[in-house]
């Protein structure tokens, strides 16, 4: 299936339960916020299917917020990706990210 057909299913399924109707982004919002809080506790505990669980529940989210907002996830991460993809740097292995062409 491809990542279409899917968010169309989601928001099929959003639409029969009355959140798109009904709904206010700001409730998918806190909602998915709620969400990362159970895969910090799964990441934590080091759970991979409460992990997958958690991350799929807050994509369901944000597709919802998104129709609720009339803006389209994948758009968003499009978005995101040409603004980061010409970024020059690195990441420690300390976890810390050094900017330019540092090396």
């Amino acid at each position: 299936m491809t990542y279409e057909q899917l968010e169309e299913r989601i928001l099929e399924w959003a639409d029969a339960r009355g959140i798109l109707k009904n709904g206010k982004s700001n409730s998918q919002l806190l909602k998915a916020i709620s969400e990362m809080g159970e895969l910090a506790d799964a990441h934590a505990k080091n759970q991979p299917e409460e992990i997958k669980d958690a991350i799929g529940d807050i994509i369901v989210c944000l597709v919802n917020y998104c129709a609720l907002q009339d803006i389209k996830l994948l758009d968003c991460l499009d978005g995101a990706y040409n603004v980061i993809k010409d970024r020059k740097g690195y990441l420690t292995k300390d976890g810390v990210f050094i900017k330019g062409n540092y090396r």
